[in-house]
């Protein structure tokens, strides 16, 4: 296993800031392009990483150091953001996503000791029996898939527009 709490931390803590350096005084064009039908763009991405650093991550943290796996913890809808359409400028949505990272980061910091919690075992309602060291990891890889998913769905935007070097373009060749 290759998990360490403190660069799983690295990982959670410079996501906002790429994002800031990457995503901030980027046109509407950027922003709002997607993959095609029922998929997310930019801003949405964005939008679902707020809502997951809200009713994700520390809920279910503290869901399993309180309740182990006596019940499980609550769905967390994925969708969630879709309803509530934000219309909050990009850099508004960056930096309250760099807000509430700082403030999970440092509630993570304190509700976990690596040397007791790790291994504490709760309950998915889907997947059964999960341990802290997994929650916190699936963290680090979903801001990792969904960097991922930014810069393809970008890349998409200008399928088109590479002609014949799509061929040497990996991004634009791998199924999803």
């Amino acid at each position: 296993m290759n998990f360490k709490l403190e660069e799983a931390i690295e990982i959670l803590e410079r996501t906002p800031k790429t994002l800031q350096f990457f995503l901030s005084g980027l046109s509407e064009e950027w922003l709002k392009c997607n993959e095609g039908k029922d998929t997310w763009n930019i801003s949405e991405i964005v939008d679902h990483l707020i809502e997951a650093e809200h009713s994700n991550w520390l809920v279910r943290l503290e869901f399993i150091l309180q309740e182990g796996e006596n019940k499980p913890f609550p769905p967390f809808d994925r969708n969630k953001h879709l309803q509530e359409k934000r219309t909050t400028e990009i850099e508004q949505k960056l930096e309250e996503f760099q807000i509430i990272r700082i403030r999970n980061i440092e509630r993570l910091k304190d509700l976990v000791d690596p040397q007791i919690h790790l291994e504490k075992k709760g309950f998915h309602p889907a997947f059964g029996a999960v341990k802290v060291r997994e929650l916190i990891s699936t963290w680090v890889v979903h801001d990792l898939t969904h960097i991922a998913q930014m810069v393809r769905v970008m890349a998409e935007r200008y399928r088109i527009d590479v002609g014949p070097w799509i061929e040497y373009l990996g991004i634009l060749n791998k199924k999803v």
